[in-house]
């Protein structure tokens, strides 16, 4: 258990330097801060979570409950950056307004000797991280909404205004539909991505199968009072989904969209069915 905390800190912090940017600041604020709220805000608290995240009676009780994906994200509530920020501006504070000593090499250069604090402090933050961009789990956003395009047309191919629709999607897509479009339903949602969770849907294992059997999707679909069922366009079908009266409404992305008249979609706009 506690070599899993660590791990998960090390993790977190990334090369380690900013994690001794942080202890240094915190020592400095520690001797030369005298405002009280400023202490609790940039010492006491961060010092707090720290005790907390490390308690091995806390983390038993978290990784019982919700596991290790979740843990970590205690440190979301350090306020690393914050507290270094604040501990630069008040050295660089300091050595600007210092009272000048009479024969010194800065004697008179207050300003020089804070901005050069400034490009150092600047610096050694800059090297102290990776760059984001070389990381595998980066890739460029498709759009403004950063979910993938196919999610933004096909949620807009099947939206009727002034009312939600139920729609049914693969589980690649699943995660991005509510973050798009809060009148998209579904008959499950991202429980379903999370293996550790165990959860199981028969909908979503018809969806799901190598070759999708419309005699078993479609029923459950209708269960589930699915206006549109999305499927991939590479994926093989058996059965005919004419026979079954699905339409084949568009296909974008390499999705198909299919309409299901049996279930009745009332728009409020024209004041007919669809």
């Amino acid at each position: 258990m506690g070599s899993d905390v660590i791990t998960l800190f090390r993790e977190y912090m990334g090369t380690g330097m900013l994690v001794i940017w942080f202890l240094v600041a915190v020592i400095y604020l520690w001797m030369k801060e005298e405002k009280r709220y400023l202490r609790i805000s940039f010492l006491y608290m961060p010092l707090c979570f720290l005790f907390l995240y490390f308690n091995p009676l806390f983390a038993r009780l978290v990784y019982e409950k919700a596991g290790d994906e979740i843990y970590y994200r205690i440190l979301w509530l350090l306020p690393v950056s914050v507290v270094i920020a604040y501990a630069c501006v008040c050295i660089y504070g300091r050595l600007v307004h210092a009272k000048p000593v009479q024969g010194s090499f800065f004697h008179g250069k207050n300003q020089l000797l804070g901005e050069l604090f400034a490009l150092c402090a600047a610096g050694i933050l800059a090297v102290s991280g990776s760059l984001i961009y070389s990381s595998p789990l980066f890739s460029e956003a498709e759009n403004l909404y950063h979910v993938p395009d196919s999610v933004v047309h096909i949620c807009d191919r099947i939206n009727v205004p002034g009312r939600e629709v139920m729609a049914v999607f693969p589980l690649e897509l699943v995660p991005y539909v509510r973050q798009y479009s809060p009148v998209t339903c579904m008959p499950y949602g991202r429980e379903m991505t999370v293996e550790r969770w165990n959860y199981q849907d028969p909908l979503c294992d018809a969806m799901e199968q190598e070759v999708i059997d419309l005699e078993v999707l479609v029923p459950l679909a209708r269960e589930a009072g699915c206006h549109y069922c999305i499927l991939p366009a590479e994926r093989r079908i058996q059965g005919d989904p004419a026979s079954y009266g699905w339409i084949r409404l568009a296909e974008t992305d390499g999705y198909v969209i299919y309409r299901d008249p049996a279930q009745e979609l009332w728009n409020p706009e024209t004041e007919s069915f669809q």
